[in-house]
């Protein structure tokens, strides 16, 4: 990490990165932005903007099953909880009966008041309430080889999953005469976008993860003529927003995750006036 830390002396003399956890918030915005954006672009075509939201708040869940269960590491506990609720969404809206807006809604108040129930008990949440804002500025040496792992990997799922989720999405009755297996595809893809979020939320943030997910690649779609566009402008606004979100938030002394996600959601905001303008 030495080597890495005068690298980036060299290339960032400026006071805010003078500090190695500066550094590390950095490096950590280099290397969830992208993967989420893509993800992103993914979830804004399926029309699923409020799964993630479902998700995040599966993690409370998930911290406090595993705290019953005895597993040590938090991680694992909300990762294997997180797909398994993902899995869960997408079966049932699947199977129809309820729009998917009401389903999502029913497992995000769901999983958020199960994580309260258990986490609340004896007063003890308060050691917990950090996985509700997120904290980038925690993260450690060891974290960041974890997220240069998941990036490659993640960033090879969603291309090998994204014609076959494309298809589907737009068609799909064409998509299963093609030999496409649609439901294990939505099932693989919300297994991915599960794991991205676990693997965020203890820096962004349980209120936060889902405008992170979703805003880039919301406002990317505001200017992009093509679906490769769609996906470089979406990666574009996430390195972009984390990246003034962490310098802004140093020198104005507030949470990480609210202006990365303030910084996004101004973007948005000046992309909506070309919506539609460059079809």
């Amino acid at each position: 990490m030495e080597t890495i830390y005068q690298v980036m002396d060299w290339l960032l003399p400026f006071e805010c990165f003078e500090f190695a956890f500066m550094k590390n918030a950095l490096l950590a915005m280099l290397l969830l932005t992208p993967l989420l954006a893509l993800l992103g672009t993914m979830a804004v075509n399926r029309r699923m903007a409020f799964f993630s939201d479902a998700l995040g708040h599966s993690a409370l869940a998930g911290v406090g099953i595993g705290m019953l269960l005895g597993v040590q590491n938090e991680l694992i506990s909300m990762i294997v909880f997180g797909v398994i609720w993902a899995v869960m969404i997408s079966k049932i809206n699947r199977s129809g009966g309820a729009s998917a807006d009401t389903i999502i809604s029913v497992f995000s108040s769901t999983g958020i008041a199960v994580g309260l129930l258990i986490l609340s008990r004896n007063g003890s949440f308060s050691k917990y309430s950090s996985l509700l804002a997120g904290d980038v500025l925690s993260v450690a040496p060891g974290d960041l080889i974890w997220l240069l792992l998941a990036l490659p990997l993640g960033v090879g799922a969603w291309a090998l999953l994204y014609n076959r989720l494309l298809l589907t999405a737009v068609n799909p009755a064409l998509a299963q005469s093609r030999g496409i297996k649609t439901k294990w595809v939505e099932y693989a893809f919300v297994s991915l976008v599960a794991v991205a979020v676990m693997l965020s939320i203890r820096w962004v943030g349980v209120l936060l993860i889902n405008a992170l997910l979703i805003l880039p690649a919301a406002a990317a779609r505001n200017i992009s003529r093509t679906a490769r566009q769609h996906a470089l402008f979406s990666v574009l606004i996430g390195l972009f927003s984390g990246v003034a979100g962490l310098i802004a938030a140093y020198y104005l002394d507030t949470g990480v995750g609210a202006a990365v996600v303030l910084c996004a959601a101004c973007i948005y905001a000046l992309t909506l006036p070309f919506r539609g303008r460059v079809r």
